[in-house]
């Protein structure tokens, strides 16, 4: 026979058990249901979008001239309800849906500038002969737009903040680190950082990697001491930095096209495009003054480890030739951020959109491009950990190929409806873990 006390203590862990149950139903039926509310408000604000993208697109403004794009996002970003700060990093605007309650912040960023160009590729041309946005920088602007407006309809259901990053020059490489410099991070503290770029895919389709997705860049330089001996010690210096490269000369390493084979390419598990380092042999410059001459060289490496053996290999080989004496110094004279996915949020973001929209609308990349551009949100991650992704905006059948900064670049305006649902939903379930 049980006791009245032990009777008590049963039902207590029952109905706590019963709570505990009810509590994560609760949740679950509440991430679904805001799963569904951002895909019926991303239905409903869809056109909207798209006239803002063609607006966007006929008016485009090169690297560190967004006046006009940067008034249009503010204006825009306050009339969602959003606190506006304009005018950082030269037109870099931010917006703040602070849901005044405690809790995680999240930003995404959107970069704004176009390309300096002399050809017109799309049906909606841009109005400006000299400036084109064949980069996509139009959609992502959108896309960040779009988010902001479901998530502000959502705003009631949230907590924490979320920052919306509008930033100028990034084809230059400059307006992250004029952003930053500018006092971004005093105005914003966020835990975490996303964005995405357009890519060749499909509309439904994203990609991404843990940590590279771009090789990394660098100029590396060989200081000796002024002699008789010139000649030799840069012959000798050019041979010895070209035996860094690891690539075969005639490897298929060097076709672009075989970026998207599925058999080697960067989506595949046996991909060339990984542990590679090669050298610019055009990019080769020698200075001689009456106290030295150097030697310099612009080289791409796929993983930090690679880079980092650079200077020691180049210090070792020297201090054991004939040319021990003479060497002053090796050392990097060029270097820049480069993108970094946070291996842990890359994973959870990937497992999220999986679960809620379908593995099979996301490519994961294996290997890292051998590009010589990348992108400057590098630089919001060496300050907070984040994650890029590509965005596809192909339509195939429709021969639209959305490959940035080619003269046939298009794009199909429903990737911006997969991008304001499927990264909605991802800052959401951010801000709940």
């Amino acid at each position: 026979m049980i006791s009245k006390k032990a009777n008590s203590k049963f039902i207590l862990i029952l109905s706590f058990l019963f709570f505990t149950l009810v509590s994560c139903g609760q949740s679950i039926n509440k991430t679904e249901v805001f799963h569904k509310n951002i895909q019926e408000k991303t239905d409903i604000i869809f056109d909207s979008l798209v006239k803002i993208r063609q607006d966007l697109h006929k008016n485009p403004e090169v690297s560190g001239k967004e006046i006009g794009t940067s008034e249009k996002i503010a204006k825009h970003l306050l009339s969602l309800g959003l606190e506006v700060k304009t005018g950082i990093g030269g037109y870099g605007v931010v917006g703040i849906l602070d849901t005044g309650k405690k809790g995680k912040n999240i930003a995404w960023r959107a970069d704004m500038d176009a390309v300096s160009v002399h050809h017109n590729s799309e049906k909606n041309a841009s109005n400006d002969s000299k400036a084109h946005h064949i980069c996509g920088h139009d959609v992502n602007m959108t896309v960040a737009l779009g988010i902001a407006n479901v998530l502000m309809s959502q705003k009631e259901q949230l907590s924490g903040k979320v920052y919306f990053i509008f930033q100028p020059a990034e084809e230059s490489y400059t307006g992250a680190k004029a952003m930053i410099d500018d006092g971004l991070f005093d105005i914003i503290n966020p835990d975490e950082i996303y964005g995405s770029h357009i890519g060749p895919m499909p509309t439904n389709i994203i990609s991404t990697k843990p940590e590279w997705m771009f090789a990394d860049y660098k100029t590396v330089t060989i200081s000796f001491k002024n002699s008789n001996k010139n000649e030799a010690i840069i012959n000798y210096s050019k041979k010895l930095i070209m035996e860094l490269q690891n690539v075969a000369p005639d490897s298929k390493f060097w076709n672009p096209n075989n970026l998207g084979d599925p058999n080697i390419g960067l989506a595949s598990p046996n991909t060339i495009f990984k542990d590679f380092l090669f050298v610019n042999e055009r990019s080769f410059k020698v200075t001689e003054t009456k106290k030295e001459v150097t030697i310099s060289a612009y080289f791409g490496a796929s993983t930090k480890d690679k880079i980092n053996s650079v200077i020691p290999q180049l210090k070792d080989k020297i201090n054991h030739s004939k040319y021990a004496r003479k060497l002053i110094d090796v050392v990097y004279s060029y270097q820049r951020a480069n993108l970094y996915n946070d291996k842990n949020l890359t994973e959870k973001s990937l497992a999220h959109i999986s679960k809620t929209f379908g593995a099979e609308n996301i490519i994961l990349l294996y290997g890292e491009m051998p590009d010589y551009r990348g992108d400057d949100f590098a630089y919001f991650q060496e300050h907070v950990p984040g994650v890029y992704f590509y965005l596809g905006g192909s339509n195939f059948e429709k021969g639209i190929i959305s490959m940035p900064h080619l003269p046939n670049f298009k794009i199909d305006e429903n990737c911006i409806k997969t991008g304001v649902n499927y990264f909605s939903s991802l800052i959401i379930e951010r801000l709940f873990d």
